[in-house]
């Protein structure tokens, strides 16, 4: 009962808000990318807006409404003392002078009712759908299900922009609005990039295409299709709100990658780590994949770890990634976590990988540590709950330092952590 009357009065506090300082909203669903997606549309329209944003994937019920508004998500949640500061904090952010023109907000799902739930006090001036893929399996029937949760949003917002690539038109009736635009890299979408020139590991060289202006030539330092999309997101979205596309350029060249999200660090022999760690589902998984087969390297080396939250449906769905798993491409594949062992190991060396299996992300890295060959690249691929392959990374950077760019890397979590491998060594790993 505490809980259903603190998000009421945060949702009442935040459509006083929006309405009172004329906020625009732009929500950010889907089933991966959201966090990128978000940044990188905060990074576009700060060329011309005051944005607000949080760092952090702040996206449930209770702390969606404090990151529209700004005020630090308390400690203790169940501390009613805490709350009354949150309130305040609160109260006064609406009292006082407009602080931000725009607002971009991503908003999860863990299960069906939980987007529609937010549009009981959000009408989003621009939503953008990143992807309807497998996602917290258990508690839906199938994909139909994520994509009628996912694409519920439209018929709440002004405008929906949804990428091409990654949502199946067949899930297109599921959006209940006549004002929807397409985005991605693909030529059929209204807002794409023609790609003219690969830089490697230090980003592309394109044409941003659409129906606003002429063509648009930008750099991006991104790499991977599926983080190039989020900068074509980006762009639709500062079209969509009022950029010109000097504006719109300009602010597609600063996007950077996220911590964790396709992110490029140094590691031990002059390697490269693809640091993906963050978070883990087919769809990424096989669009890192793809990403780590197109590098000339000496010496490729994917480590993944289990996909958690796949329900019913994960024996499949980690199979299907080691279909995935390419001889040719993968000098070792590494798991990390029972799932991936159990079911992706077999099946990628059965196509004829190099596979090790270990139960801690630790071990793992140590073990691709003793393998690594110089100039190699590392693609680091995983899940948070017992998995946390950002402990491999750790162990193959290069310098120090970097662990400040690495996920889960505060007192809170590193204790987690620490209870979870304390456990996993009286547990051997298999040889």
């Amino acid at each position: 009962m505490m809980k259903y009357i603190i998000q009421k009065i945060l949702e009442s506090y935040v459509k006083r808000y929006i309405k009172k300082h004329s906020i625009k909203i732009v929500a950010v669903v889907g089933s991966v990318g959201k966090t990128s997606t978000k940044l990188a549309v905060a990074t576009v329209l700060g060329e011309k807006w005051r944005v607000r944003t949080h760092d952090g994937n702040h996206n449930t019920p209770l702390s969606a409404p404090l990151a529209i508004l700004g005020v630090k998500y308390p400690e203790n949640i169940r501390s009613i003392a805490e709350w009354k500061v949150v309130f305040t904090a609160a109260n006064l952010r609406i009292r006082e002078t407009k602080d931000v023109d725009v607002v971009v907000q991503e908003l999860g799902t863990d299960r069906p009712g939980d987007i529609p739930a937010f549009c009981k006090y959000l009408r989003p001036d621009v939503t953008i759908i990143t992807s309807v893929g497998l996602e917290h399996m258990e508690n839906f029937s199938g994909l139909d299900a994520v994509a009628r949760e996912e694409l519920s949003i439209a018929e709440h917002s002004a405008h929906t922009i949804i990428n091409r690539d990654d949502v199946d038109a067949r899930f297109a009736d599921y959006a209940k609005t006549d004002s929807i635009s397409t985005y991605g890299i693909s030529s059929q979408a209204e807002y794409h990039l023609q790609l003219s020139a690969s830089l490697g590991l230090d980003g592309n060289t394109g044409t941003f295409i659409s129906p606003d202006w002429e063509p648009i030539p930008v750099t991006l330092q991104l790499v991977g299709e599926h983080m190039l999309k989020t900068a074509v997101a980006a762009g639709a979205v500062g079209a969509k709100l009022g950029l010109n596309a000097q504006q719109v350029a300009v602010g597609m060249a600063k996007i950077r990658a996220v911590n964790g999200r396709m992110n490029i660090l140094r590691g031990l022999k002059g390697s490269i780590i693809i640091d993906d760690s963050y978070n883990s589902s087919p769809l990424a998984v096989a669009a890192a994949l793809k990403t780590l087969y197109a590098i000339d390297t000496p010496q490729r080396i994917a480590i993944l770890g289990s996909m958690n939250e796949l329900g019913s449906i994960s024996a499949k769905a980690h199979a299907a990634i080691g279909e995935v798993c390419r001889s040719d491409k993968l000098d070792w594949l590494v798991t990390v976590g029972e799932e991936a062992a159990r079911y992706l190991a077999p099946v990628a060396h059965k196509n004829g990988c190099q596979v090790r299996a270990f139960k801690s992300a630790i071990t793992a890295g140590g073990f691709v540590n003793s393998v690594l060959r110089n100039n190699a690249v590392i693609l680091v691929k995983g899940s948070q709950d017992k998995i946390y392959t950002e402990e491999a990374v750790k162990v193959l950077i290069h310098d120090g330092a970097d662990e400040a760019k690495l996920v889960r890397q505060d007192q809170a979590w590193m204790r987690r952590k620490q209870v979870f491998f304390d456990i996993l060594k009286a547990i051997p790993e298999e040889d």
